[in-house]
């Protein structure tokens, strides 16, 4: 599994990159949101990415953020007929944050308006994300003025994190409130990841 890519830029399109990685030519699909805040060719990059098999090819898909990153797999996982292509369309076509308000509250209309993504599909979303997995209840939680300082700011990334790699939500839940109190307070939410799915494989 690739989970990153560092080296140099060579090539930007706004729909892929090529990233030459000790001399070998990364070809790397992205959304429009992370073609947005990529640099000029010759820089130094380091991207975060989404190694996908299918049976004639693999690709991988390169994203600026692990909120996008981890959106781009719950849609793939946990949404039927959602696929890589459709799944970019919706980064693509909505901000992180604005697709995560658009699912709390239900918003179809919004999620509809994306490019390739039609009234069907978006309820679908809207559906599974929500009340099939509890995702919107963790992004609404992590949205709340009064959400938790230090460390336990972290809780519901870690969890939607686990949740796109395949974990229910409940063990998920477990797994990262069982490792928040080893953490210091400046610890990031790939320390709690990583922590967490240490207890899950052992």
């Amino acid at each position: 599994m690739i989970t990153f890519v560092e080296g140099v830029l060579e090539e930007v399109l706004p729909n892929q990159i090529v990233v030459n990685a000790g001399g070998i030519g990364y070809q790397i699909l992205i959304p429009l949101s992370s073609y947005n805040k990529l640099s000029q060719p010759g820089a130094r990059v380091r991207v975060l990415t989404h190694h996908h098999v299918r049976e004639d090819a693999q690709l991988l898909y390169g994203f600026s953020s692990t909120g996008e990153r981890d959106l781009f797999r719950l849609l793939l996982a946990h949404v039927s007929g959602v696929g890589p292509k459709i799944a970019l369309a919706i980064l693509s076509g909505m901000e992180v944050h604005q697709f995560k308000a658009a699912v709390v509250t239900s918003d179809i209309t919004a999620i509809s308006k994306i490019s390739g993504v039609g009234k069907k599909t978006a309820e679908r979303v809207v559906l599974e994300l929500k009340d099939k997995l509890g995702v919107a209840a963790e992004w609404e939680a992590a949205s709340r003025q009064n959400a938790p300082e230090g460390i336990e700011r972290h809780l519901h990334d870690a969890v939607l994190a686990l949740i796109s790699l395949g974990y229910k939500q409940v063990e998920a839940h477990k797994a990262v409130k069982a490792v928040l109190t080893s953490l210091s307070a400046d610890a990031s939410a790939e320390d709690v990841v990583r922590e967490a799915l240490k207890r899950l494989l052992s």
